[in-house]
């Protein structure tokens, strides 16, 4: 992420980059109870089944041929992606990214500051170090990472909190009416 890209940010309700079906209605409650558990785990499984192509998928998927060139450590650094997706960030996904969270806040601000945080702890397979404790993510430019956990962030003041982040803050929570 460049400095042009890392300006004060100010995202309010309705006009942030969720990609358009996550963001245009709220999916029953039932969905978040019942469906994302089951679908946080699927997901879970059928990344670890399919671990050893990985390196292929991500290559081909985000057009950097690093992640085949450096096989072994990319499968290194993809078991613990899967252990940090496993703490929350995949049923997250599937209950407030997906379902829609029921605080919203009206008004975000903030910028990135690049410290890593929210990229599971530092723990994220495309998270790349920079300089000086920075960071910057090695897919940022992809129109797919935006269906991800990351162009959501942050979506509420749950997420602020869970990767303590230094520079987001919520100002004005709006609670969404079921």
């Amino acid at each position: 992420m460049n400095d042009t890209e890392s300006k004060r940010l100010t995202r309010c309700f309705g006009g942030d980059t969720t990609p358009l079906f996550m963001r245009s209605s709220t999916l029953p409650s039932a969905f978040s109870s019942r469906v994302a558990p089951w679908l946080a785990t699927a997901y879970l499984g059928a990344l670890s089944a399919v671990l050893p192509l990985t390196p292929v998928f991500a290559s081909l998927l985000f057009g950097r041929w690093k992640y085949v060139r450096d096989y072994a450590g990319f499968i290194k650094k993809m078991r613990v992606h899967i252990s940090a997706l496993r703490e929350g960030p995949a049923l997250h996904y599937f209950e407030d990214v997906m379902g829609r969270a029921s605080e919203v806040p009206a008004e975000i601000t903030g910028s990135c500051v690049q410290c890593g945080n929210c990229c599971m702890d530092k723990r994220c397979v495309f998270l790349e170090p920079i300089s000086d404790g920075r960071y910057q993510c090695g897919i940022y430019h992809s129109p797919f990472r935006r269906w991800s956990n990351c162009g959501s962030f942050p979506l509420n003041a749950h997420d602020i909190a869970r990767y303590a982040c230094p520079s987001y803050q919520v100002v004005h929570l709006v609670r969404k009416s079921d």
